[in-house]
């Protein structure tokens, strides 16, 4: 993993609302095929680092690379063709309220494609389907639907357009024990079907230790440190030992080491 080629390069990357500071040189790299976590504490700027890689706001210096190209640099037409690349949920998945499930998934392939009508429609149903959303319920509006199925539903519009990279905010925020475990393993599973390079922003320590290959921890506007799980877990930095030593960190740590000597 670690020879894969990058994907995303942040490189010095500083944010700045007015006086505050939200990134202080802030640098990491994703590689191609792994899912590299986001982790910090609420306010730490995991979702505006995020919104900066898929091109919703600019840092005020440092530079970001996507698939080779600096952001910063590129033209109305290089965005639209990064955009086509790339899928994302965003935080409570952020459905059309107006637009049934299948409306909402066929959207990216309307506004990107040139396929009829129909063939959009099967499309949709298709991604839907891929991520274990009842077919039954696909009429149906997002205020129709349980948290874990708007997340669903969400996801199928995120991987519409077969996108290289997926993006996913806080994806099991708000989700019941059972249902944040399932889309965990819903990620796991279509990360090497669809052969997908996932970038994960969540605080969720279950979902951490489940399917991150590598963690990046923000605090103070920085990276305080990355790597596996189990490094991190390992590290002597006092904000990141309380972040996975508290007492859910090390329930967190404790169900993955179990999980792991059940699978053996």
């Amino acid at each position: 993993m670690n020879d894969a080629p990058a994907v995303i390069d942040v490189t010095h990357v500083s944010t700045r609302f007015g006086d505050a500071v939200v990134h202080d040189d802030v640098s990491l790299t994703v590689r191609r095929g792994e899912v590299f976590a986001i982790a910090g504490g609420n306010g730490c700027g995991k979702s505006t680092l995020l919104r900066e890689i898929i091109l919703l706001q600019q840092p005020a210096s440092g530079t970001i690379e996507v698939f080779g190209q600096e952001t910063g640099a590129m033209t109305k037409a290089d965005v639209l063709t990064l955009r086509k690349r790339c899928g994302v949920l965003f935080q409570y998945g952020a459905l059309f309220s107006s637009l049934t499930v299948v409306e909402n998934v066929a959207a990216p392939l309307r506004e990107h494609t040139d396929l009829s009508p129909s063939l959009i429609r099967e499309l949709a149903i298709l991604k839907i389907a891929l991520t274990g959303f009842p077919l039954a319920s696909a009429m149906k509006y997002p205020n129709e639907l349980s948290g874990g199925m708007r997340r669903r539903a969400a996801l199928a519009r995120a991987i519409a357009l077969d996108p290289e990279l997926l993006f996913l905010d806080e994806p099991t925020a708000g989700l019941d024990p059972l249902s944040a475990g399932a889309f965990d393993e819903l990620v796991q599973h279509l990360k090497p079907l669809l052969g997908l390079t996932i970038v994960l922003v969540t605080h969720d320590l279950d979902s951490l230790w489940r399917v991150a290959d590598r963690v990046a921890v923000m605090g103070d506007g920085k990276i305080l440190g990355s790597g596996t799980m189990q490094e991190l877990s390992d590290s002597k930095e006092p904000l990141i030992h309380e972040y996975f030593h508290g007492p859910r960190g090390r329930a967190a740590g404790e169900q993955a080491r179990t999980q792991a000597w059940n699978r053996k």
